[in-house]
């Protein structure tokens, strides 16, 4: 796996809160957030099942320009950063 560390939320502890990844190889973007509580997690699942094998996470909107750096980085592997 090829996971190139993006950025972290900038409020952050520097320990336990919202990472940012890409993972270059699958062309995935990989998350570290804050786990949903049931109550959301039942909002998701009003829209479509929740497989076992899947989680809902929260991350801060003051982390919208990591997010983006990460689709950019996805895009654009081939940009230097």
């Amino acid at each position: 796996m090829a996971l190139r560390f993006i950025g972290i939320d900038p409020d952050t502890d520097e320990q336990n809160c919202p990472r940012v990844w890409v993972d270059d190889e699958k062309k995935e973007l990989v998350f570290q957030g804050w786990k949903a509580g049931e109550e959301l997690e039942g909002e998701v699942r009003s829209t479509g099942p929740l497989p076992d094998y899947e989680a809902v996470v929260r991350i801060p909107a003051r982390m919208v320009q990591i997010l983006r750096e990460a689709c950019d980085a996805i895009e654009h592997p081939d940009v230097i950063r």
